[in-house]
């Protein structure tokens, strides 16, 4: 662990607030298919376990996301509770999530929405937090199909619509929150 002189709380606090930031943007860079900015968030020797979609190197899972994700017509994670442990530069969380998907189906779209968890290790190297091994649990699921989701429907006239990629109006009005960094 390296001494930054700081008192032990505040450190944890830190570290805490670091741990946070780098959850919450992998729930960005997923839900934009942003690949480039989702390799910055794991380590090169990283774990990622997503069961059925992909369990091995993380660097391995997001050359796949592609193909995983080209049926996923919205993405749109949510992270609720967060509990951390930390040691050092060593960390473990379970992450709440809630997660919903829509995707294209030969039947027609579907709408899959997941409440689950994430199991984390984490590691600080370099000054830096990362994941070092994320597995996703499944606690409960709840499958429309055909899809529910109406975004054409009149109160919805005239509404910005997120989108996966670089369509997304987040690219064009954030100077602040880059994307793809």
């Amino acid at each position: 662990m390296t001494d930054t002189g700081l008192d032990p709380r505040v450190q944890e606090l830190l570290d805490r607030e670091e741990i946070r930031a780098l959850i919450t943007a992998y729930c960005n860079a997923a839900d934009r298919h942003d690949h480039a900015k989702m390799r910055t968030l794991y380590h090169e020797d990283a774990i990622d376990d997503h069961g059925a979609f992909f369990c091995g190197p993380a660097m391995e899972f997001i050359d796949k996301l592609p193909e995983i994700q080209a049926p996923m017509e919205i993405l749109h994670h949510n992270v609720t509770t967060i509990n951390l442990a930390i040691d050092g530069d060593y960390a473990e969380g379970e992450v709440y999530l809630l997660a919903m998907h829509r995707a294209r189906t030969p039947d027609g779209p579907i709408d899959v929405l997941v409440g689950g968890r994430y199991f984390d290790k984490y590691e600080r190297r370099n000054g830096a937090w990362k994941f070092l091994h994320r597995a996703i649990v499944t606690d409960w699921a709840n499958v429309h199909a055909p899809s529910i989701i109406d975004r054409d429907h009149p109160f919805l006239a005239g509404s910005k619509f997120g989108q996966p990629g670089p369509g997304d109006p987040s690219y064009d009005f954030f100077r602040l929150l880059k994307r793809g960094d």
